[in-house]
């Protein structure tokens, strides 16, 4: 039989409650700050002993001295005397326990006084109400760490339900930079859902955005982990290996020759794949790129109107010279001059109620789109883009933004998750679940500063997401600075090594002083976790993903240099046909302009045709051959006039 460590203890001042009680314990328990612990009473409540199970989140150590004044007296002024002291003074341990749960449920009752007894695995699992969701044949939990403490190590489990919905759906993690492995803590859990999602609820892939540096960027190579985190790994039922499904995708550089990520070494690109968008990607979320207090009613009428009646159409006007098709940012530029130079040839200043001050500040407006975004934005409208509607299951896709500027950034972010919400809406992905990771969530959705379209969109997936199976997963260093109603709709939020300024705001002060002390001294490797089964916080230890860390990999795999026309164009048609040789580029693109040589090579890409050398030949505009002239006839001597001819000149 177990002994007990301790016994509950009520008085006037320190009365027990419902939600709340006291014990105390031998100064050798193993108790402390986030301890699980059983309390079994001795006075049947409707037939049955009441159990109850709560979580240590304070602790004090008494003695029987009134004042500092006595020990100081008792040990003659100085620390080292201990033998003048007349007696050794008792000392007890006393903490305070929030409840977790209490069996029966009902009546609902202050804790009675009974003995206290350091909790086992199964009572972590009735402790946390795991046991409704850990059940054979209707099994949904997903193991997210360790609660270590008195020799217990019990897995925690997380409801998928309430993780990825339709209950509740979202997470959010907080933590200071460096020390509250973040990152970690989600590449951690996404390998646990990949490996324990139920089958019954259907497929699950995640798009992350690598916002810094190469965080995400080596997700399928193998990182070195201790024999503890791979006793973890066994424990907790993941394999210890990187993730076996990740594509990555970035745009071009501004030069339009190689791809912007820090995954650049041609030993790792056979994965990376361009992204790139044309005027029909770009047009539809333009209000994220242009700025409000210069677009006012009448220039979204306008584009507006090119948007329904210009773009992929035949568009015909009897004041126009020519007919258009615009299915570019270099036709939607022609389409502008035109209309521009019939208003000045008939010296008018509305065309179709729009006012000529109106079409020239919408032109330099979207024209300039394709300059703030080179590289993601082509004039020409070759399009690259994610698998929509063929999303794998377990799989990762990554999109490496951090070297692009926040522009880009933003317009990625909008396009991608409106892409993912209108799919999953229509049931035609390729996957039921998709979970969005985003870094640096307190920059993309803060609580002060303008409404942006960006916010905007995360403050819909946080509110309806979980209806349709996306979920977001946001990350940040100041929870605090996060809109409220992002954070705020996050079933689940995880805490790591948190900052003494962060733990000061209001939006903790629901957590108790010694919880707030341990939050700002965690290990890494160890998260606080709230959730929806869980009455109160509860402390695990998470092992480190099998993964090879952002740093660790650009050591290894140095990013590619910057290399001339030919060697660049070589570059990425190799990752299609490692057979193409340097001479044979050369020998194709010939004189070709590099407009047209960048255009077939980034069709190629983009189809990843079987035959790469013929297809990307196929590509390149024929050069018409020169027209032959014809030679000049030979001109013909002019005969002489004869010596005795009257008129000659000889006479």
């Amino acid at each position: 039989m177990t002994s007990a460590l301790g016994r509950v203890v009520a008085t006037e001042r320190r009365p027990n409650t419902p939600h709340e009680f006291h014990f105390w314990t031998a100064l050798d328990s193993p108790v402390g700050i986030g301890t699980i612990v059983r309390v079994e009473g001795t006075h049947p409540v409707e037939g049955q002993l009441p159990v109850i199970y709560g979580i240590v989140v304070e602790g004090f150590s008494y003695t029987d001295l009134q004042s500092p004044l006595h020990d100081v007296l008792g040990h003659d002024g100085s620390p080292d005397s201990a033998s003048l002291s007349p007696t050794e003074r008792a000392e007890i341990r006393l903490y305070t326990a929030a409840v977790l749960r209490q069996l029966p449920e009902e009546p609902l009752q202050p804790v009675p006084m009974g003995r206290v007894f350091l909790a086992t695995n199964d009572d972590v699992a009735i402790a946390l109400r795991m046991d409704g969701y850990l059940k054979e044949g209707s099994r949904t939990g997903i193991p997210i760490g360790i609660y270590r403490a008195g020799g217990t190590d019990a897995p925690i489990y997380l409801d998928a339900d309430f993780l990825l919905g339709p209950e509740a759906a979202h997470l959010n993690i907080t933590g200071v930079s460096g020390l509250a492995t973040k990152t970690s803590a989600v590449e951690w859990l996404l390998q646990s859902i990949f490996t324990h999602f139920p089958p019954q609820k259907g497929s699950v892939a995640a798009v992350c955005f690598n916002v810094k540096g190469p965080d995400l960027c080596f997700l399928d190579q193998k990182g070195t982990i201790e024999k503890s985190d791979r006793d973890l790994y066994e424990k907790l039922g993941v394999p210890a290996e990187p993730f076996q499904r990740v594509e990555y995708f970035a745009p071009y550089k501004p030069d339009g020759l190689s791809i912007n990520t820090l995954r650049s070494n041609e030993e790792l690109s056979g994965k990376v794949h361009p992204l790139t968008w044309g005027l029909r990607e770009v047009l539809q979320y333009a209000e994220v790129l242009l700025n409000k207090d210069d677009i006012d009613a009448k220039a979204d009428a306008l584009i507006d109107f090119i948007k329904e009646r210009v773009l992929d159409q035949d568009f015909t006007d009897s004041k126009l010279a020519k007919s258009h098709r615009v299915q570019s940012f270099a036709d939607l530029e022609d389409w502008f001059k035109d209309v521009l130079r019939s208003l000045e040839k008939a010296d008018d200043q509305t065309w179709r109620t729009h006012h000529v001050a109106t079409i020239r500040k919408v032109r330099n407006r979207l024209s300039n789109i394709s300059t703030r975004c080179a590289g993601l934005v082509t004039d020409a409208g070759t399009v690259s883009d994610l698998p929509f509607g063929s999303f794998e299951d377990r799989t990762v896709y990554v999109i490496d933004v951090a070297g692009l500027e926040e522009d880009a950034q933003d317009l990625i972010f909008a396009r991608v998750v409106s892409r993912l919400r209108e799919h999953l809406e229509r049931r035609d992905l390729g996957v039921n679940h998709v979970v969005v990771f985003v870094d640096e969530l307190n920059k993309y959705a803060p609580g002060d500063g303008p409404d942006t379209y960006v916010r905007k969109m995360l403050l819909d997936i946080s509110e309806r997401g979980r209806y349709l199976g996306l979920v977001l997963f946001g990350a940040q260093q100041f929870r605090s600075q996060v809109h409220r109603r992002v954070v705020g709709n996050a079933g689940t939020a995880l805490f790591g090594r948190m900052d003494g300024d962060e733990l000061a705001t209001p939006g903790y002060a629901v957590l108790s002083l010694a919880t707030r002390t341990k939050l700002a001294t965690l290990e890494k490797g160890q998260l606080m976790v709230r959730h929806p089964h869980f009455t109160q916080p509860v402390f695990v230890r998470f092992p480190r993903p099998a993964v090879m860390r952002g740093r660790d990999g650009a050591e290894r795999w140095p990013q590619a240099s910057d290399v001339d026309f030919d060697h660049a164009i070589l570059r990425t048609l190799r990752v299609l046909d490692p057979s193409i040789s340097l001479q044979w580029v050369q020998d194709v693109i010939g004189i070709h302009e590099e407009s047209d040589v960048v255009r077939a090579r980034n069709h190629t890409l983009q189809t990843r045709p079987s035959d790469v050398k013929a297809f990307f030949r196929s590509q390149l505009p024929s050069l018409a051959p020169k027209a032959k002239v014809a030679p000049r006839p030979m001109s013909t001597a002019i005969r002489g006039t004869p010596f005795d001819d009257p008129y000659g000149e000889g006479r």
